[in-house]
């Protein structure tokens, strides 16, 4: 078959994934094998190959991603349970002061998101939120704000969340470079789009408590944690995934030190440390039964397992665009556009996020498509680390109405679509560009 034919099978699949998405509003993971099968057979595999090509892709994919993903869902639990999250806020209120109560939300959603889901997140510190609102009369966008960008960075930028995750997978990036750039990228996101952006909006339009959501505050049947437990069992996989990142850069092989600190900072070894110490210091040993650990722990695999389906589809969909010779055609298409490969990856993530509202499917969609060009120029090591991040910030931009995020804020905080326009929509479009033109700055340098 032609490369011209192949692009044109290419771009069907795109538009019907789109489509079944959008309009006939097919859950992503089904649409995703069914486009894969598709545009398969359409690019003229045998059919055998086709149902191969599935396989692989799905196996390859979730090999390391169920892993990752369903330890950090267990991770995230833990501390959501046992008031980890309150304990952060509460104790950075106390430490920035009221009068800097915004940075004190920023930071706290910003290590927050790194365990814990962001909806969830969300849900759980808005009460604090409501309360900072009533008790100095400013609008729920002063505070609101930067606690969701701080939330909304990290859930796109930092893994172990599961964007992050799936994306660097996909495209072949070590996981301490993703870290790294996701850090260096979301701090000033954060500050724009959270305590800058937040005072601004937060004079702009003055929003107050929706009568339906005066919410009780959560009681605890045991006291919260301790501030430093905390943020060591949540710092504790990050540092170790980037010491195996930077052993490798600054060791030479064969060093025993870099033996050790590989081992204890991949991904699988880093979270099952973290977690089986969450089961410990705020399960068992604050009281909790071992069964009610497990319960605690099974029921985390739930959200986690759609995720886990959606990015495994993901890998289908990568998987067959290279097997069926569409993905070097389209690698060959890229390659002589005269935008380097960051840039494409940005743009490519914020095409489907605006057009699907799902930065998760944007995500792995994106990567699929962008992952024969990098094949094909050769980028490696931290280069690869930028393009995860790339995509993360395109997958962010422009969250509308057909995002569900967009409902959550808009129900919370009870303000109509416009506000909410005018509000979270500009908030995820500054987190996505802002996070592009670091990675695209840093991308001239590596």
């Amino acid at each position: 078959m032609s490369g011209s034919m192949l692009i044109m099978v290419a771009l069907a699949g795109i538009f019907l994934l789109l489509f079944l998405v959008i309009r006939t509003k097919l859950h992503a993971f089904v649409a995703l094998l069914l486009v894969s099968l598709l545009v398969g057979i359409a690019a003229g595999m045998p059919l055998n190959e086709v149902i191969t090509s599935i396989q692989n892709g799905m196996g390859g994919t979730l090999g390391f991603v169920a892993v990752v993903v369903g330890l950090g869902a267990m991770f995230g639990k833990m501390l959501e349970v046992s008031g980890g999250a309150e304990r952060l806020a509460a104790t950075m209120i106390d430490k920035f002061g009221e009068d800097k109560a915004q940075w004190a939300l920023g930071v706290t959603g910003f290590i927050v998101a790194i365990p814990v889901f962001f909806d969830v997140g969300f849900i759980i510190l808005v009460p604090i939120v409501y309360g900072l609102a009533r008790k100095t009369g400013k609008s729920l966008l002063h505070y609101g704000i930067p606690l969701l960008a701080g939330l909304a960075v990290t859930h796109s930028f930092i893994p172990p969340t599961p964007g992050p995750i799936a994306v660097a997978e996909l495209v072949g990036a070590e996981l301490g470079w993703v870290i790294l750039f996701g850090v260096l990228a979301g701090i000033p996101a954060m500050i724009l789009a959270g305590p800058v952006f937040g005072r601004f909006i937060g004079k702009k339009l003055h929003i107050e408590i929706p009568d339906y959501m005066e919410l009780e505050k959560k009681e605890y049947d045991k006291d919260l944690p301790s501030f430093g437990m905390i943020t060591s069992l949540i710092l504790i996989p990050l540092v170790l995934i980037l010491l195996n990142t930077l052993s490798g850069v600054l060791l030479d092989e064969g060093n025993m030190v870099r033996e050790i600190l590989t081992f204890l900072g991949h991904p699988f070894v880093a979270l099952t440390i973290a977690t089986l110490l969450t089961f410990y210091l705020l399960g068992t040993k604050r009281g909790y039964s071992r069964q009610e650990v497990q319960d605690i722990a099974t029921k985390a695999l739930e959200p986690a397992g759609i995720i886990i389906l959606v990015t495994g589809a993901g890998g289908v969909f990568k998987q067959v665009l290279i097997d069926s010779g569409v993905g070097a055609v389209l690698g060959d298409m890229m390659g002589d556009s005269a935008l380097p490969p960051i840039v494409l990856a940005f743009l490519i993530a914020s095409a489907v996020r605006v057009a699907q509202g799902s930065a998760t499917v944007a995500m792995v969609t994106a990567a699929g498509l962008i992952t024969p060009l990098l094949e094909m120029v050769g980028m490696t090591g931290p280069a690869l680390g930028l393009i995860v991040i790339a995509i993360a910030s395109g997958a962010t931009v422009l969250s509308h109405v057909n995002d569900s995020g967009f409902w959550l804020v808009n129900r919370y905080f009870g303000m109509d679509v416009k506000d909410t326009l005018k509000s979270w929509t500009v908030m995820e479009t500054i987190i996505g560009l802002t996070g592009f033109v670091v990675v695209l700055i840093i991308s001239f340098f590596i």
